[in-house]
């Protein structure tokens, strides 16, 4: 998979936002040097496929409080979400799916998928009645039988597009 660097990144964020170890980075990207990167310049992440080679694609509306799961382009199915609360705004960006762990426990409901931004995640509820609502501390909540109908459906490795 291919990272663009963003401003202010660094390769170390980088390394935990996508739970690599950053010499697993550097090793996979030869000829950079770890303590001069730029935003723009693209460098691989070793263990992930292409996002682009994927036939799903995760569309997240923040405003709207909707999750659309697109297929090869087209809509598959929508879901109502929880989005962050004040001071713990959901991130806005492209992300990348890079884990699932069923039964997290806690308020993480049934499913826990982490998105490529450390910290953050799409995951169940054991509060059902959030959902709709800017509650989260950024996560993306949903309810525990349609993250479990989502996490079985798409890969390690689908992207999230995350707008207001």
């Amino acid at each position: 998979m291919i990272h663009t660097i963003k401003t202010g990144e660094t390769l170390s964020q980088i390394s935990q936002d996508y739970r690599k170890p950053l010499a697993e980075i550097i090793a996979a990207n030869p000829g950079i040097n770890p303590n001069v990167i730029y935003p723009g310049q693209t460098i691989v992440i070793p263990g992930f496929p292409d996002p682009n080679t994927l036939p799903y694609q995760i569309d997240v509306s923040v405003n709207n409080r909707r999750l659309q799961l697109l297929r090869n382009g087209g809509l598959q199915k929508e879901y109502p979400i929880a989005v962050g609360r004040m001071l713990h705004g959901t991130p806005v960006g492209d992300f990348i799916i890079i884990n699932k762990a069923p039964n997290p426990g806690g308020p993480f409901g049934t499913m826990w998928m982490s998105l490529s931004k450390e910290h953050y995640g799409i995951h169940g509820t054991n509060n059902p009645s959030s959902i709709g609502k800017a509650v989260s501390r950024g996560c993306i909540r949903m309810y525990n039988h349609d993250v479990e109908e989502l996490a079985s459906m798409i890969p390690i490795g689908t992207r999230v597009t995350i707008h207001p």
